[in-house]
């Protein structure tokens, strides 16, 4: 750990030299691809083919030669904190170890959905699963979430169609000023 931070920045090719494009003669030639707040304008950046596929940042090529050679002792300080019964250490192992859980499709003949009428029916038919033990209460849950969503979506539809007609009966301009005749 007494190395400092310029001679692992040139172990991993980060020299403290600075880059052409760093010097002012390189700047001075990127002038007319700058718009006036200095930044390059649409279409014309100083790299025109961008970074380059796989190129890792400064800060993750300085970590990684930082923790070279001290992973495995690390990872098994974790685990012994895990075991210990050290809360985040515990977390931070279940999550490496586990992958995210996905939930899985639920295979589900719902009714079709195309009236507000329709929900009561898929409403039913998602109750009688549950009871049958085709589909487990939270799937049920979401189910009728949807349904919800549906039922709230097709009511918010017709009211504005009510609306427009009211306004339009009365003379209103939709937004509450009055024709003028």
């Amino acid at each position: 750990m007494d190395r400092d931070l310029g001679e692992i920045g040139e172990g991993i090719g980060m020299g403290v030299t600075p880059s052409p494009a760093d010097s002012l003669q390189e700047q001075e030639k990127q002038e007319g691809l700058r718009g006036p707040n200095g930044r390059f304008q649409p279409g014309k950046s100083g790299n025109p083919r961008g970074r380059s596929r796989g190129s890792r940042n400064r800060a993750t090529l300085l970590a990684a030669s930082l923790l070279e050679g001290q992973a495995q002792d690390l990872v098994q300080q974790a685990i012994g904190l895990a075991l210990a019964g050290d809360v985040v250490a515990l977390r931070l192992c279940v999550e490496r170890i586990l992958a995210p859980r996905r939930l899985e499709r639920v295979q589900f003949a719902m009714p079709p959905l195309a009236t507000v009428d329709d929900a009561g029916k898929a409403l039913a038919a998602i109750a009688a699963a549950v009871a049958k033990g085709d589909l487990a209460p939270a799937e049920a849950g979401d189910l009728a979430a949807l349904v919800h969503s549906f039922v709230r979506a097709i009511e918010a539809h017709e009211f504005d169609l009510r609306l427009a007609e009211v306004e339009k009966a009365s003379g209103v301009v939709p937004g509450g000023r009055r024709f003028h005749d």
